[in-house]
């Protein structure tokens, strides 16, 4: 199996990141999600991403590898930006290969629930009514839980 976590202010590619794992071993499926700053009700004109990268390096690879032993992947592949991003900026990329599509679809929806909640991630939204930092959501929480069994 293949782990690459990667955090920093650079976009990413999802194309390159594609070809990284396409044809890998038994790589029938690979299924990707990209999260993006979203224009919502709070008009957030941009979004403030912290982390201390050490950590959150290691919280992101434990997560990859739970995926690669519960959902039998040949490569995960996960992206987090840090720093000042605009609206519709590419925030996170997960990106896992499988010898199934089922796994796949099930891997990277396990592993984007439970970054959520455990990777140590900040959000500050800015616009023109100033500045506020993002609390956890409860849907956060509930949607990590259904995973416990393989946590």
């Amino acid at each position: 199996m293949m782990i690459h976590v990667v955090i920093g202010e650079e976009d990413f590619s999802l194309t390159e990141h594609y070809e990284a794992v396409r044809g890998l071993g038994d790589c029938g499926a690979v299924v990707a999600f990209v999260g993006q700053v979203r224009d919502d009700d709070d008009l957030a004109t941009t979004l403030t991403l912290e982390c201390y990268v050490p950590m959150a390096q290691q919280v992101l690879h434990n997560i990859a590898q739970q995926a690669c032993v519960n959902f039998d992947l040949s490569a995960v592949r996960i992206v987090h930006r840090v720093g000042v991003l605009a609206q519709n900026a590419q925030i996170v990329l997960v990106l896992v290969a499988s010898g199934h599509r089922k796994s796949a679809f099930e891997a990277a929806q396990f592993i984007m629930d439970v970054l959520k909640t455990e990777a140590p991630f900040w959000k500050k939204i800015s616009n023109a009514h100033g500045e506020r930092w993002v609390e956890a959501k409860d849907t956060d929480e509930q949607a990590s839980k259904r995973w416990q069994y393989v946590l």
